[in-house]
């Protein structure tokens, strides 16, 4: 929405209240609302209503702080009192609880509405995302095992003998060794803005892929051929900072509760570069004249805030991923009672993408998990990859036929090899001109598991 806020007499009528900062924003009039933007506003009726007037009079004095405070500041309305600005890095627990409801009622349909608002926004002024394309070609993982001759029992003998095999290998002697191919020569492309399914029998190699890609494998095993995040190999850069890899293993801290634990791990992964883009946008929206939609404004400047002991992205997450009802109850443990496997599952999920990473590679997120709350977390994902151009990649082993078609991309893996890569439209076409038809009342994914193991 643009308008023009009549440059001379913006600055001539509050000349006098430059200086007013903090409790006086709540005392500002109709009157002075409609100063602040000068009498030769071309602000339409239709706008007044869309933003009313209380709104305006508030982003004009904060329009006028210098760009440190402004990043700061923002309108916040709880539809209980007035209107009033606020400092997003210093909100209560109880006004973030309160804006996160009023954003999010349906989980589905208005986290979907945020995220189009957030690139609408940066659209209007030409701000894009940073997105992140991911290469492997030529991928081979190998494994190097000691050969045994029957099932070894954990004796001192046969410890000590390990550790003779182990010297021996030192010191460049031959060993009874031999050598397992996990993955065997693969190559293929994960896109931003899509969701991509990788897909294949236990033991096939899928948990290998996603931790080559984000450089998380074991240091003991070999890993031949290249990965690339858009253009730059894994050597010259941290890929920990720009990619999250998601382990099928729940590991947390038991003491914390599940917001505390969220909390952590997004000061752990910082901001990344929002403060950076936000700046971008602030600067070209006032070059442009426009005036942002306060709910968008506030959660983006909440969410770039750094060094927050509790963010509301936090809160964010926790609503998203339906770990709300249980944000003050222990995580736990076997020898401490706290929250169920399941919620377990999704806090896994949730401690990274509550960070600023551009890549999101996630292995089994369904185990422990129902088929609807299963299709939440992955229609959040989905919305996430389309609105914000993020690159997903998703590792699922049985997925119901409509968490199946939210995913753009397929990724079919059998014994180490890439079966098929491409489009979800396609892979039944593609299976077909092989001699494999999917018979009628079986899910596509049922489908492609056996044919993979054919």
């Amino acid at each position: 929405m643009s308008c023009d806020l009549g440059e001379t007499n913006y600055v001539e009528s509050n000349r006098s209240e430059e200086t007013e900062i903090g409790n006086s924003w709540r005392s500002l009039s109709l009157r002075s609302a409609l100063s602040s933007f000068g009498s030769d506003s071309t602000l339409g009726e239709a706008e007044v209503d869309e933003l009313d007037k209380q709104t305006l009079s508030l982003w004009a004095q904060i329009e006028k702080l210098p760009m440190s405070e402004q990043l700061k500041l923002s309108v916040f309305d709880d539809q209980n009192e007035e209107k009033r600005v606020v400092d997003v890095t210093k909100l209560e627990a109880g006004e973030k609880h309160l804006f996160i409801n009023k954003i999010l009622k349906h989980i589905e349909h208005d986290n979907l509405r945020l995220l189009h608002k957030i690139k609408k926004r940066l659209d209007k002024v030409g701000v894009r995302l940073p997105s992140v394309e991911v290469r492997f070609s030529n991928l081979s993982v190998e494994a190097e095992c000691q050969v045994v001759h029957g099932k070894p029992l954990p004796t001192l003998w046969n410890a000590l003998i390990g550790m003779i095999l182990d010297m021996t290998r030192l010191v460049g002697l031959s060993s009874k060794a031999a050598k397992i191919g996990i993955i065997n020569h693969v190559s293929g492309v994960v896109k931003p803005g899509r969701m991509t399914l990788l897909l294949g029998p236990p033991g096939c190699g899928k948990t290998s892929l996603l931790k080559a890609l984000s450089a998380n494998l074991d240091k003991s095993l070999k890993v031949a051929g290249e990965i690339s995040y858009n253009g730059y190999k894994l050597e010259e850069f941290v890929p920990q900072k720009t990619s999250s890899y998601v382990s099928q293993n729940d590991i947390h801290i038991p003491q914390m509760t599940v917001r505390e634990a969220l909390d952590f791990s997004s000061r752990c992964q910082g901001v990344g570069s929002r403060e950076e883009i936000l700046v971008e946008l602030n600067k070209r929206e006032k070059e442009a004249k426009l005036i942002p939609d306060p709910d968008v404004d506030m959660y983006m400047k909440a969410i770039a805030a750094e060094s927050q002991e509790s963010s509301l992205q936090t809160d964010y997450i926790l609503k998203i991923l339906g770990l709300d009802i249980c944000s003050d109850t222990l995580v736990g443990n076997e020898m401490r009672i706290g929250i169920s496997g399941g919620q377990k599952k999704r806090l896994t999920t949730g401690e990274m993408i509550v960070g600023p990473t551009r890549a999101l590679l996630l292995d089994e997120i369904s185990n422990g998990l129902d088929s609807s709350t299963t299709y939440q977390i992955v229609s959040c994902l989905q919305q996430l990859a389309h609105m914000s151009h993020a690159t997903v990649l998703v590792s699922l082993l049985q997925p119901a036929p409509e968490t199946f078609d939210l995913f753009d991309d397929i990724i079919l893996m059998a014994e180490g090899k890439i079966v098929y890569h491409g489009s979800r439209d396609d892979v039944l076409e593609f299976f077909k001109s092989c001699g494999f038809s999917c018979p009628e009342r079986k899910g596509v994914a049922d489908f492609l598991q056996e044919a993979s193991a054919l």
